[in-house]
């Protein structure tokens, strides 16, 4: 299937997780109806952007770059399922405040720089488990604890066997990361390390 527009991208920034916490929630798939969703593109979305212009690739990554350094755990302790949608997915009774502050930050970024997104849902934090799923059966599992260091801005490209994602940029989460400032090359005035 072609993208809505050749100079254009589906677009969302995610947390992604490694590999010990997309193998647990792989494991919690199992006994769930539906399309589940493939390892490699098991995430978390902080904030879903749509189609964009390719242009704003710079601007987008750079925005990824600057949002704050956060020490972000999360227990994820619920199976949930979005009727409508026919979407089962897990996610935490307890929103973090770090994880709150994340998306706000990102939100607030986008906005300042003009682009245009669709904003009009409050923020639920949930993994995606499977998509045309059934409701999820009761189950009884330990809770998932995710300490998260990965965010990233992702492209989706819809095929006839679902969705691919790739990773346009990435950045820690949990260590400071330098950006240079505007107007400055980078490498020049650079903190030593």
């Amino acid at each position: 299937m072609k993208a809505k527009n050749p100079g254009s991208l589906r677009l969302f920034y995610a947390l992604w997780p490694d590999d010990a916490t997309s193998t647990k929630l792989q494991q919690l798939q199992a006994p769930m109806y539906g399309r589940r969703i493939p390892y490699a593109n098991l995430h978390m979305t902080l904030v879903f952007l749509g189609q964009q212009p390719a242009a704003l690739l710079p601007d987008l990554k750079d925005i990824l770059a600057r949002i704050p350094r956060t020490d972000l755990t999360l227990t994820l302790d619920r199976v949930g399922y979005f009727q409508r949608n026919r979407i089962a997915w897990l996610g935490p009774t307890h929103t973090p405040e770090a994880l709150t502050e994340l998306h706000d930050a990102l939100v607030e970024n986008l906005r300042d720089r003009k682009v245009v997104f669709n904003d009009q849902h409050s923020y639920r934090p949930h993994v995606t488990l499977a998509r045309d799923a059934a409701l999820p059966p009761d189950l009884a599992f330990d809770p998932i604890e995710w300490h998260v260091t990965q965010a990233a801005l992702v492209q989706s490209t819809t095929t006839a066997e679902g969705s691919i994602y790739r990773i346009l940029a990435s950045r820690v989460i949990d260590k400071d990361v330098w950006v240079p400032d505007e107007g400055r090359q980078a490498g020049i005035d650079a903190p030593r390390a």
